[in-house]
């Protein structure tokens, strides 16, 4: 089977035919049809992020597939399923604390390459082998376009955050780096949920006018000044009433000051979730969280049972995919894919593969 190699930090992907695995226990093969790439490839293949991985490696971040075999002990996932790939592997013999892993990119410890060292390749493949349990079936959403269905990978992330805040249908939500890739996709994802009103905070005035024109009047923009006083009394009158939650979901700045920021805005019981890549201390006062009973939190990922959960808000059209574009590539033109995400990583915009 044809995939797409990385094996030189530095040097372009090749693609190659490398032998077809066959799923033992605990396995399945999927054909892929879709597998999105990450914007911030570029710097991985590159090394600008020095990312953990045993080369050579076939990357790739989660994907929409079909099935195609099995292992002996599979009961209910069967050969032509739709499915999407979770690239969040667990390791199966810690149920309390496993290694994990994401499937085709990193493995930030021993017990972690333990898996890559199995689980080797990703999804820039015609074919993938997952443990069973990552193959989450999509059967009744085969009306979508796997390209578009792709954005599952993207909008887990938040969906993850808002999961592990015990987010609630009427609650107000602060998105931090809300004009991002992954901040835009938390803002969909909280509408999804019942957010009563999303407090979307960012630099780029027209990415948040957009999130406004795309989501509506429940998204409130507040365009950071960097006045930290200011940009407070701008959170407070946008939300209207207390914050219950914020997520986080900044790239990797060296500055948490936004952050800091974020996390004093929310009420008095309210939950701070961190997801994103700040890479700075954050300085908030002891007395203050105890005496506020404020929940700071960090969330790597989305729980197992997240990719069930989302199918149901995708069927119900409670997440309406209408606003998130695609742009595909065949495998053969992997590099050329990486380069443009690297060039359009911005809101509403995901670079696919279709292999």
């Amino acid at each position: 089977m044809k995939a797409a190699i990385l094996k030189t930090i530095g040097k372009p992907l090749g693609l190659e035919d490398i032998p077809e695995p066959l799923p033992g226990a605990g396995e399945a093969l999927v054909r892929m049809l879709a597998a999105p790439v990450l914007a911030y490839a570029h710097e991985v293949f590159t090394g600008e992020r020095n990312y953990p991985l045993l080369l050579p490696l076939v990357p790739g971040v989660g994907g929409i597939g079909l099935v195609e075999k099995t292992g002996p002990d599979a009961t209910r996932l069967q050969a032509g399923q739709l499915v999407f790939c979770d690239p969040t592997v667990r390791s199966r013999d810690d149920s309390l604390s496993p290694d994990i892993m994401l499937q085709g990119w990193i493995a930030p410890t021993e017990g972690a390459q333990k898996l890559q060292a199995h689980f080797r390749n990703g999804a820039f493949a015609e074919k993938m082998l997952v443990p069973l349990e990552n193959a989450v079936t999509l059967e009744q959403l085969r009306s979508i376009d796997p390209a578009k269905l792709a954005w599952m990978n993207t909008l887990l992330v938040p969906y993850g955050g808002l999961l592990a805040a015990n987010f609630q249908a009427g609650q107000v939500i602060l998105v931090n780096g809300a004009t991002g890739h992954f901040g835009s996709a938390g803002v969909a994802v909280a509408l999804a949920m019942g957010a009563a009103r999303v407090v979307a905070l960012g630099r780029n005035e027209q990415a948040l006018k957009d999130l406004v024109n795309h989501f509506g009047e429940r998204v409130r923009p507040v365009q950071l000044s960097g006045d930290e006083v200011l940009d407070n009394r701008y959170i407070q009158e946008a939300a209207g009433g207390p914050i219950d939650c914020m997520l986080d979901l900044l790239g990797p700045i060296k500055d948490s000051t936004p952050t800091r920021r974020a996390i004093l805005a929310l009420r008095p019981g309210g939950t701070a979730i961190l997801m994103g890549g700040v890479e700075a201390e954050v300085d908030i006062p002891y007395k203050y969280l105890m005496r506020n009973s404020i929940v700071v939190r960090g969330q790597y990922t989305c729980p197992r049972h997240a990719p069930v959960l989302m199918a149901g808000l995708l069927r119900g059209g409670l997440l309406d995919l209408e606003p998130f574009t695609v742009h595909t590539f065949p495998l053969a033109q992997v590099n050329q894919a990486v380069q443009y995400a690297h060039e359009h990583g911005g809101p509403f915009q995901l670079t696919v593969l279709v292999p």
